[in-house]
């Protein structure tokens, strides 16, 4: 007998393998070396089915579970034919064959399942859950921390080659003081130094009882510095343009603020910042970035469904994280709805204290004449414009200032300082955020809101609990990226074969 006798008609891999042969999984295996000798190749179809299926099945599945189960569960003898690939194929299977068609393969798949399911892409619920990282949680490098350092060393090189040109004055060499040195022109300066007065390091003493000559300690703190600078210029290059910190155990982990209780009590931990967009239930995209906050993966995610899709979704919904400058005119230049709350869009639609608050800047009356009043009638004149840090698109606040606050009877309510108070007003942005509320505080606004928790976060609750998925295990990001696609996969074909019982039963 056959080991499909021995499965129930509705056995999840039964309608796993019948999903499966309607996707041409032949393209996906292209990269795979031709064979010429030694023993014969396992079927790779078959090793990408039972990859895929025991993601579906366990959520995530080690490489020696794979191998154990391909032994014992009836279900995987099935997928691979009788056959027992030990956790080493299983592994270079996963790392060196569908590593590079990974995406396609989950964007190829969600186009099968969101056919059948006649998935609405329109309607976009997005969040973001920030996974710890396999990395040593106490091997930090923090960016600001070895900048800091740097210049303390170029203090230090300063002063070195101060005595350095003192000392070489009779010879008329000098080595030229600067703010800023570089790695290479230190080790210049060592080699010239040695050259001048021929040193030879084999020479060079240490250790108790031996006392260092002043050639040889200057020479010595030349090279000890260069390595030093060196060090540092690979540590913020390791770090990039958006990063604050890096794990040493995983250069590609970023320190970031982690819930680790039920209480929310969180922790500096190494971790990945996922980000999914679930669309009926299915995740329709994913991303793994690098930054510590939502708001800068709004963009790269959006891009990411356009690239699988064609098009960006009508309604993207997120929570407070999203809502930026950056992010609602990138809405408005690709014919997208904001539906990205703002950071305090919680107190402004239910605090009417603060909302109607006379003395906010955005409250104060413009007259006739254009001229913004305080509560006291005084007149905010315009002192300058300036560009807020980290806008992609040109953004600029204005800066006005009161004329005369002095015997303010408002003074205590309206100021924190002595001098003229001062307000930052962008009338573009106040505008973006007045259509956010209008758009979020609507019936359909209400009910977008209400399926964000159910469906984004929910997507992430039966990852993280049901389906104990809660820290990466891979290191490096492309292998994480990796990880987390084959995870995702998992996640939607474990949802559709849930749904496609449930219509059976219901029939």
């Amino acid at each position: 007998m056959l080991i499909s006798d021995y499965l129930d008609i509705c056995d999840p891999v039964l309608t796993f393998d019948r999903f499966m042969e309607e996707i041409e999984l032949e393209k996906y295996l292209k990269c795979i070396p031709k064979h010429y000798t030694g023993r014969l190749r396992y079927n790779p179809v078959s090793m990408l089915k039972t990859v895929l299926f025991g993601f579906m099945t366990n959520g995530y599945i080690s490489l020696r579970e794979l191998e154990d189960q391909c032994k014992v569960n009836l279900r995987f003898m099935y997928l691979m034919e009788h056959e027992t690939p030990s956790y080493r194929t299983f592994g270079y299977f996963i790392n060196e064959v569908i590593r590079d068609s990974v995406e396609e393969i989950f964007n190829d798949i969600n186009q099968k399942i969101f056919e059948k399911e006649h998935v609405d892409l329109q309607h976009l619920y997005i969040d973001g859950s920030k996974f710890e990282a396999n990395a040593n949680k106490y091997s930090w490098v923090w960016k600001k921390a070895t900048e800091k350092s740097r210049y303390r060393l170029f203090d230090k090189i300063t002063h070195l080659f101060e005595e350095i040109n003192e000392e070489l004055s009779f010879t008329g060499m000098k080595f030229s003081i600067n703010s800023e040195y570089a790695p290479e022109y230190i080790k210049e300066a060592a080699e010239k130094y040695a050259g001048v007065w021929q040193l030879d390091e084999s020479e060079f003493v240490s250790g108790r009882g031996h006392h260092k000559s002043v050639q040889q300690r200057h020479y010595e703190k030349l090279t000890e510095y260069a390595e030093k600078l060196l060090e540092y210029v690979e540590k913020i290059h390791i770090c990039g343009e958006g990063r604050n910190s890096y794990s040493k155990t995983d250069h590609s982990a970023t320190f970031m603020r982690i819930k680790t209780d039920y209480m929310g009590n969180d922790q500096l931990l190494p971790a990945y910042n996922v980000q999914i967009g679930v669309a009926d239930e299915y995740i329709a995209v994913v991303d793994v970035n690098q930054y510590r906050t939502d708001m800068d993966c709004f963009i790269p995610l959006m891009n990411k469904f356009r690239n699988a899709y064609g098009f960006y979704p009508k309604y993207p919904i997120a929570d407070a994280g999203y809502g930026s400058y950056n992010n609602y005119i990138f809405c408005e230049q690709n014919g997208m709805e904001k539906y990205m709350k703002f950071t305090m869009f919680k107190k402004e639609t239910t605090d009417k204290k603060y909302h109607e608050d006379p003395f906010r800047a955005v409250n104060f009356p413009i007259g006739a004449d254009g001229v913004m009043r305080c509560p006291n009638g005084k007149a905010f004149h315009l002192e300058y414009r300036q560009h807020v840090r980290g806008n992609a698109y040109g953004r600029q606040e204005e800066i006005y200032r009161c004329e005369d606050c002095s015997g303010c009877p408002y003074a205590e309510k309206c100021k924190k300082s002595d001098q003229n108070r001062t307000v930052r007003i962008n009338r573009e942005l106040t505008a973006m955020h007045q259509e956010v509320i209008n758009n979020l505080e609507s019936i359909h606004g209400a009910l977008l809101r209400m399926n964000r928790s159910i469906q984004a976060e929910g997507t992430f609750g039966i990852m993280k609990n049901d389906r104990w998925y809660k820290r990466i295990v891979r290191r490096g990001i492309k292998s994480v990226r990796l990880e987390v696609f084959l995870v995702s996969i998992g996640q939607n074909l474990y949802k559709f074969h849930n749904k496609q019982m449930k219509a059976m039963s219901a029939a």
